[in-house]
Order: structure tokens, then sequence, then C-alpha cells
């Protein structure tokens, strides 16, 4: 780094500084993304179930294929869900690394040092990864789906058993 600090020129410690406040600043917007993306799959799936709820008061519509379809799609926006999750992760990870590269150089590494002083994450104790936490929740807000699912092919499969 050295090296290149010689070749950039007098400026490279103001425009480091530049460079790193609006590099946080970034990470701090993409976990604002990543929780407005969890605030909408949330709503998403519940106004699934919750017209899901009205449908069923209505005696207009073929029930099978109905439950059939809202089971698939709560499942599918549940999957999405889960892989949207690991993207932001991955992406998280990779800005703090480049955090913790781009303190190396300025006085007192702050995401480094609270980095060290929460465990690097290894310790439960210390700290609970947002994450580990976070991906449960797709997982448990598509079981009423995967239980619809059941609802729906277990009497078309014991049918198709008995002819």
């Amino acid at each position: 780094m050295s090296e290149s600090k010689n070749k950039y020129g007098e400026k490279f410690n103001d425009h480091l500084l530049e460079q790193y406040k609006l590099y946080v600043e970034m990470a701090d917007k993409i976990s604002e993304r990543r929780m407005q993306t969890n605030k909408f799959y949330i709503s998403i799936l519940s106004a699934l179930l919750a017209l899901l709820s009205i449908l069923i008061s209505k005696d207009s519509f073929n029930q099978t294929l109905t439950f059939a379809i809202v089971s698939l799609l709560g499942i599918t926006l549940s999957i999405l869900w889960y892989i949207n999750i690991k993207s932001y992760r991955q992406l998280n990870s990779g800005k703090f690394k480049i955090i913790h590269e781009m303190e190396q150089n300025l006085p007192f590494p702050c995401y480094d040092r609270e980095w060290q002083i929460l465990g690097e994450g290894k310790e439960k104790n210390k700290y609970l990864q947002l994450t580990r936490v976070e991906k449960y929740i797709p997982l448990i807000l598509s079981i009423p789906y995967v239980i619809l699912l059941l609802y729906v092919l277990i009497p078309l499969f014991l049918s198709m058993c008995r002819k």
C-alpha cells in the first residue's frame, strides 16, 4: 500500500478518508436496503395469508387450485427471500473486508477494533450475527404454505392411490 501511496501523491490520505466515509455510508445503505427487503417479504407473505383467509369465506372459487397456487407462491417467495438474505450477507461481508483494509491506513481502525471486541463473530456470547437469526425467518414463515400444500397434495395422492 505504501508504494501506491507514494505513486498517488500528497492527496492520498485526504482522498482515502473521503473514500472511506463514502464506503462506510454505502455499507450502511446496504443494511437499510436489507431491512426494507425483509419488510417487503414479511408484508407480501402476510398479505397472501390474509387474502387466503378472505377467499376461504367465499364459496365461489376452486379451493384446491387456489390453495395450491397460494402455497407454491408462498414457498417460492420464502426461497427467494432466503436467497436475498444470503446475498446481502455476502455483500456486507465483502464491504466490511474492504473497510478493514482501508482502516489499515487510517489513524484508528474503529470497525476492525469493534470486530475484535465482538470476538470476530465467533463467540456467540459476545455477538450473535443478525444473519444467523434472520435466515430462519423465511423458513418459519414458509411453514403455513408447506402445510397448505400438503393439505392439497395428500388428498390428491390418496385418491390416485385408490384408483
